[in-house]
């Protein structure tokens, strides 16, 4: 999409040549009045040139610098650009794009900075494996403590994000790593309102994952850090 819109799809990709031209196709298949962003982390493969092939703008980082910082580099170029309203989708296939419609919708009607789209809502069924589950509730937890809102999904990279929210995560404020519940709490902390709506998810079609075997643990204490750190910073 080489047109100019108030939207801006943003998808993190590394080492996703197997799916994410068929990502790209899904989104374009439902005609969303968007253009599409690419950011090749670093990929070792093809990502890039397909992605490119596919139709998607594309920006590819030098080296893996972590899904954060390629996520905060869609939202510096989103705000550079003057787009209204960013979604962001995994580039492994997990997300339905035909969910896109009704996150932008309530983005849209309902004044909402932040529409989180949660597996866990609505009849779709997602299996996960039992320690990620315990985390992921876990942490809605924590955040319903600290917030007061349940959010059922706080690691879901499925989401819907307004134009001042944009211009925050383009600042120092946004981590580099794992930005999952911690930035929950960040942007509720600064004023931001969240909203969660039912969508579909499906297991990674290259059983690849950021979260396995001892990661799971490092994820965890490293959450549990960048909450703390964010709970003692001045917003």
């Amino acid at each position: 999409m080489n047109k100019h819109q108030d939207i801006l799809i943003i998808i993190p990709a590394y080492n996703e040549d197997a799916n994410i031209g068929r990502v790209i196709d899904s989104i374009m298949r439902y005609s969303y009045s968007a253009d599409i962003l690419v950011i090749d982390d670093g990929s070792t493969d093809s990502t890039a040139i397909t992605a490119s092939e596919a139709g998607a703008m594309v920006l590819t980082l030098p080296f893996n610098m972590g899904y954060g910082a390629a996520l905060q580099t869609g939202f510096m170029y989103a705000k550079r650009n003057k787009y209204h309203v960013v979604a962001q989708i995994d580039g492994d296939g997990q997300h339905e794009p035909e969910c896109l419609l009704d996150m932008l919708t309530v983005a849209k009607n309902e004044n909402m900075d932040m529409i989180i789209g949660s597996r866990f809502l609505g009849d779709h069924k997602y299996k996960l494996p039992l320690i990620r589950l315990i985390g992921i509730k876990l942490f809605s937890i924590i955040v319903f403590v600290i917030t007061k809102q349940r959010i059922t999904d706080p690691t879901s990279g499925f989401q819907v994000i307004t134009q001042r929210l944009i211009d925050f995560y383009s600042s120092d404020y946004y981590p580099s790593d794992y930005p999952d519940a911690d930035v929950l709490i960040l942007a509720h902390r600064a004023g931001f309102c969240i909203k969660e709506v039912p969508v579909i998810m499906y297991g990674p079609k290259n059983q690849k994952s950021m979260h396995k075997g001892i990661s799971q643990i490092y994820y965890i204490f490293k959450m549990f850090l960048s909450i703390f750190v964010t709970l003692l910073r001045k917003i």
